[in-house]
């Protein structure tokens, strides 16, 4: 890992939704998101990934092993007010497609933004899972989502 100023660098605890947690290290470092890139994963009606694409594994930092399987808040970035993933979640249990900015969290510490659209995965009328496709955010719309989501934690 790259040297970092101390005061970049904030060791935290994570807790989410289902009542589990896990210590991560928080790096004040953006990693830009790739030009010409979707990034493209699928999960069960839980959240558990099924599916990342390369895009996905290169940008997250894990290999595609330490992601299959895992939930999808391993990427949650603490900056990120719940209430934003509450009204996904409503919003996708309910059927519908979702639209959104959204910070995660690398393994290495460092963040990315992304312009998230969560699909539900309907099969014979029940939701079976979720589609979610992320493309690279305009710098207006993070500058907008950052003022917006300080005043939402």
């Amino acid at each position: 890992m790259p040297e970092h100023d101390v005061k970049d660098v904030r060791d935290i605890v994570i807790n989410y939704h289902d009542g589990t947690s896990r210590k991560a290290t928080v790096l004040d470092r953006e990693v830009p998101y790739p030009e010409g890139k979707l990034i493209v994963s699928r999960t069960d009606t839980q959240g558990i990934i099924t599916h990342a694409n390369q895009a996905f594994v290169e940008m997250s930092g894990y290999t595609e092993e330490e992601l299959i399987g895992t939930n999808h808040y391993i990427l949650r970035h603490p900056d990120m007010p719940a209430v934003a993933f509450a009204g996904l979640w409503e919003t996708i249990e309910a059927g519908n497609k979702w639209h959104g900015y959204v910070k995660n969290l690398r393994k290495d510490g460092a963040y990315y933004w992304v312009k998230a659209t969560v699909i539900p995965n309907i099969r014979n009328g029940v939701v079976v899972g979720y589609t979610s496709v992320r493309r690279k955010p305009s710098r207006s719309k993070i500058s907008e989502s950052e003022a917006l989501y300080k005043t939402l934690r």
